[in-house]
Protein backbone atom coordinates (compact mmCIF):
# COMPACT_ATOMS: atom_id res chain seq x y z
CA UNK A 1 0.00 0.00 0.00
CA UNK A 2 1.52 3.42 -0.90
CA UNK A 3 1.20 6.45 1.21
CA UNK A 4 -0.48 9.40 -0.05
CA UNK A 5 2.78 11.32 1.28
CA UNK A 6 5.62 8.88 -0.53
CA UNK A 7 3.36 10.03 -4.08
CA UNK A 8 3.93 13.77 -3.87
CA UNK A 9 7.37 13.35 -2.15
CA UNK A 10 9.56 13.58 -5.25
CA UNK A 11 7.60 16.78 -6.16
CA UNK A 12 9.03 17.83 -2.91
CA UNK A 13 12.61 16.62 -3.26
CA UNK A 14 12.63 17.72 -7.30
CA UNK A 15 11.04 21.32 -6.15
CA UNK A 16 14.20 23.02 -5.80
CA UNK A 17 16.13 21.09 -8.26
CA UNK A 18 13.52 23.04 -11.08
CA UNK A 19 14.02 26.27 -9.38
CA UNK A 20 17.90 25.99 -9.60
CA UNK A 21 17.86 26.07 -12.96
CA UNK A 22 17.77 29.18 -15.12
CA UNK A 23 15.24 29.86 -17.57
CA UNK A 24 16.17 30.46 -21.04
CA UNK A 25 19.42 29.37 -20.67
CA UNK A 26 21.61 26.64 -21.52
CA UNK A 27 25.32 25.33 -21.72
CA UNK A 28 27.64 24.89 -24.06
CA UNK A 29 26.15 21.52 -25.05
CA UNK A 30 22.85 23.13 -25.48
CA UNK A 31 21.43 21.19 -21.64
CA UNK A 32 19.45 23.40 -18.96
CA UNK A 33 21.80 24.99 -16.23
CA UNK A 34 21.71 24.93 -12.89
CA UNK A 35 22.51 28.38 -11.15
CA UNK A 36 25.24 27.32 -8.70
CA UNK A 37 27.68 25.69 -11.77
CA UNK A 38 27.44 28.87 -14.26
CA UNK A 39 27.20 32.34 -15.36
CA UNK A 40 27.19 35.26 -12.59
CA UNK A 41 30.83 35.80 -11.55
CA UNK A 42 32.49 32.92 -12.11
CA UNK A 43 32.12 33.43 -15.74
CA UNK A 44 32.20 37.03 -15.37
CA UNK A 45 35.80 36.87 -14.22
CA UNK A 46 36.34 35.42 -17.86
CA UNK A 47 34.60 37.97 -19.78
CA UNK A 48 36.07 41.04 -18.16
CA UNK A 49 40.13 39.77 -18.41
CA UNK A 50 39.09 39.47 -22.16
CA UNK A 51 38.23 42.61 -22.87
CA UNK A 52 41.01 43.82 -20.82
CA UNK A 53 43.26 42.49 -22.48
CA UNK A 54 41.72 43.28 -26.05
CA UNK A 55 41.56 47.32 -25.35
CA UNK A 56 45.05 46.71 -23.79
CA UNK A 57 45.92 45.65 -27.22
CA UNK A 58 43.88 48.01 -29.33
CA UNK A 59 45.27 51.41 -27.63
CA UNK A 60 48.64 49.59 -27.18
CA UNK A 61 48.51 49.68 -31.49
CA UNK A 62 46.23 52.94 -32.05
CA UNK A 63 47.95 55.07 -29.40
CA UNK A 64 51.09 55.72 -31.10
CA UNK A 65 50.18 55.03 -34.20
CA UNK A 66 50.90 58.11 -35.69
CA UNK A 67 54.59 57.88 -34.51
CA UNK A 68 54.79 54.93 -36.34
CA UNK A 69 53.65 56.47 -39.89
CA UNK A 70 55.98 59.58 -39.74
CA UNK A 71 58.73 57.50 -38.05
CA UNK A 72 60.13 53.77 -39.93
CA UNK A 73 57.67 54.20 -42.68
CA UNK A 74 58.83 57.76 -43.78
CA UNK A 75 55.05 59.62 -44.18
CA UNK A 76 54.61 62.76 -43.81
CA UNK A 77 52.45 64.50 -40.78
CA UNK A 78 49.23 64.98 -43.00
CA UNK A 79 49.61 62.25 -45.03
CA UNK A 80 50.14 59.96 -41.33
CA UNK A 81 47.11 61.96 -40.06
CA UNK A 82 45.07 61.40 -42.52
CA UNK A 83 45.59 57.40 -42.25
CA UNK A 84 45.27 57.24 -38.59
CA UNK A 85 41.60 58.93 -39.55
CA UNK A 86 40.85 56.66 -42.00
CA UNK A 87 41.55 53.76 -40.34
CA UNK A 88 39.76 55.03 -36.56
CA UNK A 89 36.50 55.64 -38.47
CA UNK A 90 36.44 52.63 -40.16
CA UNK A 91 37.81 50.42 -36.66
CA UNK A 92 34.46 52.75 -35.07
CA UNK A 93 32.07 51.95 -37.65
CA UNK A 94 32.52 48.28 -37.73
CA UNK A 95 30.99 47.49 -34.49
CA UNK A 96 27.59 47.82 -35.78
CA UNK A 97 28.18 45.07 -38.96
CA UNK A 98 30.12 43.03 -36.39
CA UNK A 99 26.97 43.25 -34.32
CA UNK A 100 24.83 42.66 -36.74
CA UNK A 101 26.81 39.32 -37.97
CA UNK A 102 26.61 38.09 -34.32
CA UNK A 103 22.69 38.73 -33.48
CA UNK A 104 21.78 37.01 -36.86
CA UNK A 105 24.28 34.20 -37.36
CA UNK A 106 26.71 33.45 -35.60
CA UNK A 107 26.07 34.27 -32.16
CA UNK A 108 27.95 36.36 -29.32
CA UNK A 109 30.27 33.62 -28.24
CA UNK A 110 31.11 32.39 -31.43
CA UNK A 111 31.78 36.16 -33.03
CA UNK A 112 33.91 36.59 -29.92
CA UNK A 113 36.42 33.25 -30.33
CA UNK A 114 36.63 34.01 -34.29
CA UNK A 115 37.36 38.06 -33.25
CA UNK A 116 39.74 37.30 -30.89
CA UNK A 117 41.47 34.65 -33.11
CA UNK A 118 41.41 37.21 -36.01
CA UNK A 119 43.03 39.76 -33.22
CA UNK A 120 46.14 37.79 -32.86
CA UNK A 121 47.00 37.03 -36.63
CA UNK A 122 46.67 40.68 -37.62
CA UNK A 123 49.03 41.62 -34.85
CA UNK A 124 51.28 39.12 -35.53
CA UNK A 125 51.26 40.00 -39.06
CA UNK A 126 51.89 43.86 -37.67
CA UNK A 127 54.33 43.01 -35.93
CA UNK A 128 56.06 41.10 -38.60
CA UNK A 129 55.79 43.76 -41.10
CA UNK A 130 58.47 45.62 -38.74
CA UNK A 131 61.08 42.83 -39.73
CA UNK A 132 60.97 43.30 -43.16
CA UNK A 133 64.06 45.04 -44.09
CA UNK A 134 63.65 48.64 -46.21
CA UNK A 135 65.26 49.32 -49.05
CA UNK A 136 65.12 52.94 -49.00
CA UNK A 137 68.49 54.49 -48.39
CA UNK A 138 69.24 57.52 -50.52
CA UNK A 139 73.01 58.63 -50.87
CA UNK A 140 72.53 61.15 -48.03
CA UNK A 141 70.41 59.17 -46.05
CA UNK A 142 68.16 62.17 -45.59
CA UNK A 143 65.12 61.81 -47.72
CA UNK A 144 61.89 59.52 -46.93
CA UNK A 145 60.64 57.19 -48.82
CA UNK A 146 57.78 54.49 -47.90
CA UNK A 147 58.68 50.85 -48.19
CA UNK A 148 56.36 49.22 -50.38
CA UNK A 149 56.12 45.96 -49.62
CA UNK A 150 56.74 46.57 -45.21
CA UNK A 151 53.18 49.62 -46.22
CA UNK A 152 51.05 47.17 -47.70
CA UNK A 153 51.78 44.52 -45.15
CA UNK A 154 51.20 46.63 -42.48
CA UNK A 155 47.87 48.31 -43.63
CA UNK A 156 46.53 45.19 -44.55
CA UNK A 157 47.24 44.07 -40.96
CA UNK A 158 46.34 47.04 -39.57
CA UNK A 159 42.87 46.98 -41.17
CA UNK A 160 42.43 43.61 -39.74
CA UNK A 161 42.70 44.98 -36.68
CA UNK A 162 39.45 47.30 -36.79
CA UNK A 163 37.72 44.33 -38.37
CA UNK A 164 38.74 41.93 -35.21
CA UNK A 165 37.71 45.14 -32.82
CA UNK A 166 34.24 45.49 -34.76
CA UNK A 167 33.21 41.75 -34.45
CA UNK A 168 34.82 41.85 -30.50
CA UNK A 169 33.82 45.63 -28.95
CA UNK A 170 29.96 44.88 -29.41
CA UNK A 171 29.69 41.41 -28.13
CA UNK A 172 31.53 41.19 -25.16
CA UNK A 173 29.87 43.22 -22.92
CA UNK A 174 26.59 41.75 -24.07
CA UNK A 175 27.77 38.36 -23.46
CA UNK A 176 28.75 39.09 -20.02
CA UNK A 177 25.41 40.60 -19.42
CA UNK A 178 24.38 37.43 -20.05
CA UNK A 179 25.54 35.41 -17.76
CA UNK A 180 23.10 37.35 -14.93
CA UNK A 181 19.67 36.15 -14.17
CA UNK A 182 17.62 39.53 -14.29
CA UNK A 183 14.74 37.64 -12.90
CA UNK A 184 17.26 36.75 -9.56
CA UNK A 185 17.30 39.58 -7.43
CA UNK A 186 20.91 38.25 -6.00
CA UNK A 187 22.13 37.80 -9.68
CA UNK A 188 20.74 41.28 -10.80
CA UNK A 189 22.23 43.21 -7.92
CA UNK A 190 25.60 41.55 -9.20
CA UNK A 191 24.88 42.36 -12.68
CA UNK A 192 25.18 46.48 -11.56
CA UNK A 193 28.60 45.78 -9.56
CA UNK A 194 29.44 43.43 -13.07
CA UNK A 195 29.23 46.74 -15.56
CA UNK A 196 31.06 48.91 -12.52
CA UNK A 197 33.82 46.44 -12.79
CA UNK A 198 33.85 46.47 -16.00
CA UNK A 199 34.07 49.87 -16.68
CA UNK A 200 37.06 49.54 -14.52
CA UNK A 201 38.64 47.49 -17.05
CA UNK A 202 37.77 48.98 -20.01
CA UNK A 203 39.96 51.97 -18.69
CA UNK A 204 42.85 50.13 -16.87
CA UNK A 205 43.53 48.40 -20.25
CA UNK A 206 43.96 51.60 -22.48
CA UNK A 207 45.76 53.47 -19.60
CA UNK A 208 48.44 50.25 -19.33
CA UNK A 209 48.81 49.74 -23.08
CA UNK A 210 49.13 53.12 -23.71
CA UNK A 211 51.98 53.86 -21.32
CA UNK A 212 53.84 50.61 -21.37
CA UNK A 213 53.30 49.76 -25.31
CA UNK A 214 54.13 53.00 -26.17
CA UNK A 215 57.43 53.24 -24.03
CA UNK A 216 58.55 49.88 -25.69
CA UNK A 217 57.77 51.09 -29.25
CA UNK A 218 59.63 54.45 -28.73
CA UNK A 219 62.90 53.46 -27.01
CA UNK A 220 63.32 49.52 -27.40
CA UNK A 221 61.77 48.21 -30.66
CA UNK A 222 58.32 48.32 -32.83
CA UNK A 223 58.19 44.24 -33.61
CA UNK A 224 58.40 44.12 -30.06
CA UNK A 225 55.58 46.83 -28.97
CA UNK A 226 53.51 44.92 -31.69
CA UNK A 227 54.17 41.75 -30.55
CA UNK A 228 53.56 41.96 -26.70
CA UNK A 229 49.50 43.12 -27.66
CA UNK A 230 49.46 40.06 -29.89
CA UNK A 231 50.75 37.92 -27.00
CA UNK A 232 48.01 39.20 -24.50
CA UNK A 233 45.09 38.78 -26.86
CA UNK A 234 46.36 35.14 -27.42
CA UNK A 235 46.70 34.66 -23.95
CA UNK A 236 43.36 36.30 -23.25
CA UNK A 237 41.66 34.28 -25.69
CA UNK A 238 42.77 31.03 -24.00
CA UNK A 239 41.71 32.13 -20.88
CA UNK A 240 37.96 32.96 -22.28
CA UNK A 241 38.37 29.38 -23.90
CA UNK A 242 38.81 28.18 -20.89
CA UNK A 243 35.60 29.36 -18.88
CA UNK A 244 33.17 28.03 -21.20
CA UNK A 245 32.07 25.53 -19.21
CA UNK A 246 30.83 28.34 -17.01
CA UNK A 247 29.06 30.15 -19.53
CA UNK A 248 25.32 30.75 -20.42
CA UNK A 249 23.91 31.12 -23.35
CA UNK A 250 20.87 31.97 -24.64
CA UNK A 251 18.29 29.45 -26.08
CA UNK A 252 17.63 29.36 -29.75
CA UNK A 253 14.44 30.98 -30.56
CA UNK A 254 12.35 31.93 -34.35
CA UNK A 255 12.57 35.60 -33.15
CA UNK A 256 14.37 37.80 -35.80
CA UNK A 257 17.10 39.53 -35.30
CA UNK A 258 16.66 43.28 -34.11
CA UNK A 259 18.51 44.08 -37.37
CA UNK A 260 16.46 42.68 -39.48
CA UNK A 261 12.73 43.52 -38.26
CA UNK A 262 14.06 47.20 -37.95
CA UNK A 263 15.50 47.22 -41.60
CA UNK A 264 12.30 45.43 -42.67
CA UNK A 265 10.56 48.38 -41.16
CA UNK A 266 12.38 50.86 -43.40
CA UNK A 267 11.70 48.54 -46.42
CA UNK A 268 8.18 48.20 -46.03
CA UNK A 269 7.79 51.67 -45.39
CA UNK A 270 9.72 53.05 -48.22
CA UNK A 271 7.67 50.40 -50.15
CA UNK A 272 4.31 51.68 -48.98
CA UNK A 273 4.86 55.20 -49.79
CA UNK A 274 1.86 55.88 -51.83
CA UNK A 275 -0.48 53.56 -49.78
CA UNK A 276 -3.40 54.44 -48.05
CA UNK A 277 -4.47 54.09 -44.63
CA UNK A 278 -7.56 52.00 -45.88
CA UNK A 279 -4.93 49.15 -46.64
CA UNK A 280 -3.77 48.34 -42.89
CA UNK A 281 -2.41 44.23 -42.13
CA UNK A 282 -4.92 42.23 -40.88
CA UNK A 283 -3.25 41.30 -37.79
CA UNK A 284 -3.37 45.36 -36.74
CA UNK A 285 -7.05 45.60 -38.05
CA UNK A 286 -7.76 42.83 -36.16
CA UNK A 287 -6.14 44.34 -32.62
CA UNK A 288 -7.58 47.37 -33.54
CA UNK A 289 -4.65 49.43 -32.27
CA UNK A 290 -3.36 52.00 -35.06
CA UNK A 291 -0.57 53.56 -33.72
CA UNK A 292 0.47 53.88 -30.36
CA UNK A 293 -0.97 57.28 -29.52
CA UNK A 294 2.08 58.10 -27.30
CA UNK A 295 4.30 57.89 -30.66
CA UNK A 296 3.63 60.73 -32.85
CA UNK A 297 7.05 61.30 -34.51
CA UNK A 298 8.37 59.90 -37.45
CA UNK A 299 4.32 58.62 -38.76
CA UNK A 300 5.88 58.04 -42.37
CA UNK A 301 7.12 54.29 -40.65
CA UNK A 302 3.25 54.03 -39.68
CA UNK A 303 3.32 53.03 -43.78
CA UNK A 304 5.34 49.58 -42.77
CA UNK A 305 2.03 48.55 -41.37
CA UNK A 306 -0.12 48.35 -44.41
CA UNK A 307 -0.67 46.09 -46.90
CA UNK A 308 1.00 47.23 -50.14
CA UNK A 309 -0.18 46.82 -53.44
CA UNK A 310 2.69 44.03 -53.94
CA UNK A 311 1.79 42.43 -51.21
CA UNK A 312 4.55 39.42 -50.13
CA UNK A 313 3.08 37.57 -47.23
CA UNK A 314 5.00 39.62 -44.85
CA UNK A 315 3.94 42.72 -42.52
CA UNK A 316 5.06 44.58 -39.75
CA UNK A 317 3.85 45.04 -36.60
CA UNK A 318 2.96 47.93 -34.26
CA UNK A 319 5.96 46.55 -32.16
CA UNK A 320 8.48 46.37 -34.56
CA UNK A 321 7.09 49.89 -35.86
CA UNK A 322 7.72 51.55 -32.46
CA UNK A 323 11.20 50.00 -32.31
CA UNK A 324 12.60 50.82 -35.46
CA UNK A 325 11.05 54.39 -34.60
CA UNK A 326 13.05 54.01 -30.82
CA UNK A 327 16.19 53.44 -33.23
CA UNK A 328 15.87 57.09 -35.35
CA UNK A 329 15.13 58.56 -32.39
CA UNK A 330 19.08 57.96 -31.25
CA UNK A 331 20.38 59.37 -34.66
CA UNK A 332 20.99 62.81 -33.37
CA UNK A 333 22.91 61.53 -30.47
CA UNK A 334 25.06 59.26 -32.80
CA UNK A 335 25.82 62.22 -35.26
CA UNK A 336 27.00 64.63 -32.61
CA UNK A 337 29.27 61.62 -31.19
CA UNK A 338 30.79 61.45 -34.25
CA UNK A 339 31.34 64.97 -34.25
CA UNK A 340 33.19 65.14 -30.75
CA UNK A 341 35.16 61.94 -31.75
CA UNK A 342 36.55 63.22 -34.53
CA UNK A 343 37.62 66.55 -32.83
CA UNK A 344 38.83 64.92 -30.29
CA UNK A 345 41.06 62.07 -32.58
CA UNK A 346 42.45 65.22 -34.52
CA UNK A 347 43.76 66.09 -30.63
CA UNK A 348 44.81 63.44 -29.55
CA UNK A 349 47.11 62.51 -33.23
CA UNK A 350 48.29 65.82 -33.19
CA UNK A 351 49.86 66.32 -29.67
CA UNK A 352 51.16 63.05 -30.12
CA UNK A 353 52.91 64.18 -32.76
CA UNK A 354 53.97 67.13 -31.17
CA UNK A 355 55.52 65.41 -28.06
CA UNK A 356 57.34 62.78 -30.19
CA UNK A 357 59.22 66.14 -31.53
CA UNK A 358 60.03 67.53 -28.48
CA UNK A 359 62.74 67.53 -26.42
CA UNK A 360 61.80 64.51 -23.81
CA UNK A 361 65.30 65.86 -21.55
CA UNK A 362 64.48 69.17 -20.54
Amino acid sequence: MVDNGTATHPVAIDSPLLNNFVDGAVDYRGRPVLRSKSGCWRSAYFIIGVEVAERFAYYGVSSNLITYLTGPLGQSTATAAENVNAWSGTASLLPLLGAFIADAFLGRYLTIIIASLLYVLALAFLAFSTLIPSNCETANGASPCSPQLQVILFFISLYLVAIAQGGHKPCVLAFGADQFDADNPQERKAKSSFFNWWYFGLCAGPAVGIFVVSYIQDNLSWGLGFGIPCIIMAFALVIFLIGTVTYRFGEKTEEKSAFLRIGHVFVKAARNWNTTPSRISSEEEASGILPHQDSQQFRFLDKALFKGSNEDGTVCNIDEVEEAKAVLRLAPIWVNRVKFQDSSRHTTIFHRSLGYDSNSHL
